[in-house]
């Protein structure tokens, strides 16, 4: 990874920031997407004070030319990108199901989760493009794999994440990129620890019946550099399953 420039959004916290961090002991230089300007701040000088490179960069995912002037100033700033880490996304309380969900959650969910990736990458693709290639990595979730997570919106979102990441795959393959997303499980990030329920024996269940099913944002970090990396080259336009077995049985 020490000759790649990576641009990953969401990378104030959660996974998004160890993503960052790993990305960047690996050798590789890192633009940091995010509307959090302190954290993206802070995040970058840790990376440069142990020897890394980094540019923060403020933006709005959500909006088209907000994307736009991102992406070119972290070219301007790293040379070149051809890494993009769509971390920017998440659930958000009371998504429930079409009959009862707020039609404004519904609509901001889908503006984060879907539009948000899909303006990255109509924007940083092209950048990867001109570098010579390169490679896509989207945060999906398990929950666009299976039809049990209660939340509608998040779920229909994550899951058009998939079909986009096939597409995309298939639309650039010939320009050298490769496009993949990665279908989270549980992942204990501060939002979701501070939001988590109190327990019970459905928990204690499915802890039981699938025992690596909660994960920390380093492990989805590690599985994102992987398919970064050119050791994962035979891997495309594939939704890669990182949640304890939960979409398997």
């Amino acid at each position: 990874m020490s000759r790649r420039h990576a641009l990953i959004t969401g990378a104030a916290g959660g996974i998004g920031r160890a993503a960052a961090l790993r990305f960047a002991q690996e050798g590789a230089a890192v633009a940091l997407l995010d509307q959090k300007a302190d954290g993206i701040d802070h995040l970058a000088r840790e990376i440069v004070a142990n020897g890394g490179r980094a540019v923060a960069v403020v933006v709005d995912v959500t909006n088209d030319e907000s994307m736009r002037i991102a992406v070119g100033h972290a070219v301007a700033s790293l040379g070149q990108i051809d890494v993009l880490f769509n971390c920017a996304g998440g659930s958000r309380k009371g998504d429930t199901a079409v009959d009862r969900v707020d039609l404004a959650l519904w609509e901001r969910t889908l503006q984060l989760d879907l539009n948000g990736t899909m303006l990255s990458c109509r924007h940083a693709i092209p950048a990867i493009v001109a570098a010579g290639g390169g490679t896509v990595v989207n945060m999906s979730s398990g929950a666009g794999l299976k039809g049990t997570f209660g939340g509608h919106a998040y779920t229909a979102a994550k899951g058009a994440v998939i079909a986009l990441t096939r597409a995309l795959a298939a639309q650039y393959a010939q320009q050298g990129v490769r496009v993949n997303a990665i279908c989270a499980g549980r992942i204990r990030t501060e939002r979701i620890l501070q939001n988590q329920d109190a327990g019970g024996a459905a928990s204690e269940e499915l802890v039981a019946r699938y025992p690596f099913r909660e994960g920390d944002p380093v492990d989805i970090a590690n599985i994102a550099l992987f398919l970064a990396s050119d050791e994962s080259r035979m891997i495309t336009g594939e939704a890669i399953a990182a949640n304890g077995g939960f979409s398997a049985y």
